[in-house]
């Protein structure tokens, strides 16, 4: 099924980077503390990264409602919006788990914005109770005279894979955990075989010459049992993560980590993470979908603590979800004439492929309320990406390799 590719708003496009931006990267190191009755956030640092930026120049307004947060920066003078990207973090699902329904906690995170030329107003935004982003903090930030720390480089980058200059390509690090101690040839092998990995399916397979792909040995923190889910790999060390890419062109991170414990995990544009685990080979496609496309989970399991996560009366925003509230700006110009909606679901379609496009109970964690475009998926059961995650794949290609 042909899916028309999303075309960035005119406003996106109006951006002119060299009006704005000076061509290097500023780093801003946040707090975030709260439960699940409320949240602030902070800047905890500003450091200069990088001389150079590695993301999209051409896109500098994020043309996705996708995400929990949104980081924007404006300009001072006018208060336009001058760059701005969507992202979640673990605050969401640990505001679901019984400890972050009462105790409060912090968590980290790195927001890498292109240097502006002159003074500007960044603001930290979150979705209100209309699920529309509002301002939560605003700072200002002036190049002329800031106080800036360094992003030193620590440790050494490889290049796994090089297809063209930084900022017309999808930027991948694949961060190697656990290899103190290790061969060469064991941490080359495994670099090697995550890379081909990342581009097993499709539509990744088919754009494998829009991405850049590195490598960086470090320790990170990642850890399994995040939130009492045993399988679930993360770190909440986000800036040591950071400081240990130091200066390494970065769109996307990819943690592997050096056991064969089945695990892994994944944060919209925060980092996705996978174990050396047989299975390596579906996992780290299914958490690159969330870290890339900000695609949900469209498997059940009642059991986790944030279950009923899309369960509130309003209509996800990630793209490959529906709980029919506002069932337009998702999928449903593209289903077949005469479908049903609910589509009641065919057994018969083996796992190994999608099926027919409908709406199929199901997703999200949740058995009821909750649907999905088709019988299977990657982000359900490790089929292919069905047409709705892979329209939105490739929409985000677009932004990097234009």
């Amino acid at each position: 099924m042909m899916l028309l590719l999303l075309v960035p708003s005119v406003e996106a496009q109006k951006i002119k980077f060299s009006r704005y931006f000076t061509g290097g990267t500023l780093r801003i190191d946040c707090m975030r503390e709260g439960d699940a009755r409320g949240d602030t956030i902070w800047v905890s640092r500003w450091l200069d990264r990088s001389a150079y930026w590695h993301g999209s120049r051409t896109t500098m307004l994020d043309p996705f409602d996708n995400g929990d947060y949104r980081v924007v920066m404006r300009d001072a003078k006018t208060g336009r919006e001058i760059y701005s990207r969507c992202y979640s973090n673990l605050f969401r699902e640990y505001c679901g788990t019984p400890q972050g329904k009462k105790e409060r906690a912090q968590f980290e995170e790195t927001h890498l914005l292109p240097m502006p030329k002159a003074a500007v107003q960044i603001a930290l935004q979150r979705r209100g109770s209309d699920q529309q982003f509002v301002d939560q903090t605003v700072v200002a930030f002036d190049p002329d005279g800031a106080d800036l720390g360094y992003n030193y480089h620590i440790g050494e980058t490889r290049d796994l894979e090089i297809h063209g200059t930084t900022d017309r390509k999808v930027d991948v690090v694949i961060v190697a955990q656990g290899y103190e101690g290790e061969t060469q040839q064991k941490l080359n092998i495994d670099y090697y075989r995550m890379k081909e990995v990342l581009f097993s399916q499709e539509p990744f397979k088919s754009h494998r010459e829009d991405f850049n792909v590195y490598g960086v040995k470090a320790d990170v923190g990642v850890k399994y049992n995040t939130f009492g889910i045993d399988r679930y790999l993360m770190t909440f060390d986000v800036w040591k993560l950071h400081d240990r890419l130091g200066t390494t062109p970065c769109d996307y991170i990819i943690v592997m980590v050096n056991d064969e414990t089945y695990g892994g995990g994944a944060i919209y544009n925060f980092y996705a993470v996978t174990s050396m685990h047989r299975m390596a080979e579906y996992v780290l496609p299914h958490e690159f979908g969330h870290h890339f496309g900000g695609l949900a989970d469209e498997y059940v399991d009642e059991d986790l603590s944030y279950s009923g996560l899309y369960l509130h009366g309003y209509e996800p925003h990630e793209p490959n979800i529906t709980t029919l509230k506002d069932f337009d700006r998702k999928w449903k110009s593209k289903l077949p004439t005469g479908i049903k909606v609910p589509t009641p679901d065919n057994n018969d379609v083996p796992k190994s492929e999608c099926g027919p496009l409908g709406v199929y109970e199901g997703a999200g964690y949740s058995a009821k309320g909750v649907y999905r475009p088709t019988m299977h998926c990657m982000m359900r059961d490790y089929a292919p990406f069905c047409p709705v995650c892979s329209h939105r794949l490739e929409e985000i290609f677009s932004i990097y390799s234009r």
